[in-house]
């Protein structure tokens, strides 16, 4: 781990004076090169300066310790030393942590995907419910989400809602959401207050940028016609809405949320990207995802990942075996802990995993 970290430190190094040298200045390309590649080296190498000045600090207390003639002056220092050393392993756990190989699409915008599942219109009235709960997360994280389609019911639900996120590291916070979400409570329409369990798809796909995807117009089937649904003046009077099909793999993309054509395809196809980039990247990683177990799962989506019982204001996360007691505030965009709880596990299950 030490032949990695000062080796992490030695780049960084060489980068500061590199981007300080008037020559690379001149150049703003290069500059803003060398620039990206300190920033993402900065946390790890910064944290292991910290690790090295500690390190030398408690040398120092136990050195000054063992010279020290008067008995309260050498236990002060002793105790400094073993305060140091705790502190040691903490700060080496973190830098185990950074050393982990990182997902290359965290810090990527995603597409989400909210599919009404088993249970009819109770199912799209929570798949509603989720798509506002994920957009209050996102305005608590300064995101922005924008709806590509909806397809809504009479009752107020949704029967799928395609939509984007776009900010920083939108991607390492919504990954662990991919799966089946089981909802327990008395629909409104339930006379005899029973109690219903239904199911909510939900997929989060990272946005891709345009080299990862290369999508040949031959490939494609495209089709124009008019919304169904109910809606504004426009409705039914043009052939706005989109449909795009990708003939090699059979996926089909619609888009009817613009009065535009053009802006519904360049929406379509900007979903396209993100599904075929998830259909090659899962295949590529089929192998690895099977050989390697960990508390997270594979993110499949048919895996139930987490149960939200509201008579019980209760929000379980089968992943992790983690429940908390606050639903209505978790429904109202509060999912930052757990999301955080599920990100520390996948690194602990790295860690174990000696990865």
């Amino acid at each position: 781990m030490i032949d990695k970290l000062e080796s992490i430190l030695k780049k960084y190094n060489e980068l500061s004076a590199e981007m300080a040298d008037p020559a690379v200045i001149a150049q703003p390309e290069r500059w803003t090169q060398c620039a990206k590649e300190h920033a993402e080296l900065a946390e790890t190498a910064e944290k292991y300066l910290a690790y090295k000045k500690a390190e030398q600090e408690m040398k120092d207390a136990f050195s000054a310790a063992a010279e020290e003639q008067d008995r309260e002056m050498r236990e002060l220092l002793e105790q400094e030393g073993y305060s140091l050393k705790e502190k040691l392993a903490a700060m080496e756990e973190e830098l185990r942590i950074l050393l982990l190989p990182k997902d290359k699409n965290d810090e990527r915008n995603v597409v989400m995907e909210i599919r009404g599942g088993a249970g009819g219109d109770e199912a799209s009235l929570f798949a509603a419910d989720l798509y506002n709960m994920y957009c209050r997360y996102a305005d608590s994280m300064r995101w922005k989400t924008e709806i590509i389609d909806a397809n809504e019911t009479e009752l107020g639900g949704m029967k799928e809602v395609v939509f984007t996120v776009s900010g920083r590291g939108v991607y390492s916070k919504l990954k662990y959401e991919s799966g089946v979400h089981r909802v327990q409570r008395v629909p409104e329409t339930e006379s005899q207050g029973r109690v219903h369990t239904s199911t909510v798809t939900v997929a989060v796909l990272p946005e891709p940028e345009d080299v990862d995807v290369e999508i040949n117009e031959k490939d494609l089937k495209i089709d124009t016609y008019r919304s169904g649904g109910a809606g504004g003046q426009h409705i039914n009077k043009t052939e706005s809405c989109i449909r795009i099909t990708h003939i090699p793999t059979g996926i089909v993309v619609t888009c009817q949320d613009e009065r535009s054509q053009m802006k519904n395809r360049d929406k379509a196809m900007k979903v396209l990207k993100s599904r075929l980039y998830d259909y090659y990247n899962s295949k590529y990683q089929s192998d690895y995802a099977e050989n390697r177990k960990s508390q997270i799962g594979s993110g499949d989506r048919s895996e139930r990942i987490r149960t939200y019982n509201f008579p019980q204001n209760r929000v379980t996360d089968h992943r992790i075996g983690l429940t908390l007691y606050s639903l209505d505030s978790f429904m109202q965009g509060d999912i930052g802990g757990m999301l955080d709880s599920l990100a520390i596990a996948d690194r602990e299950a790295q860690l174990a995993g000696g990865e």
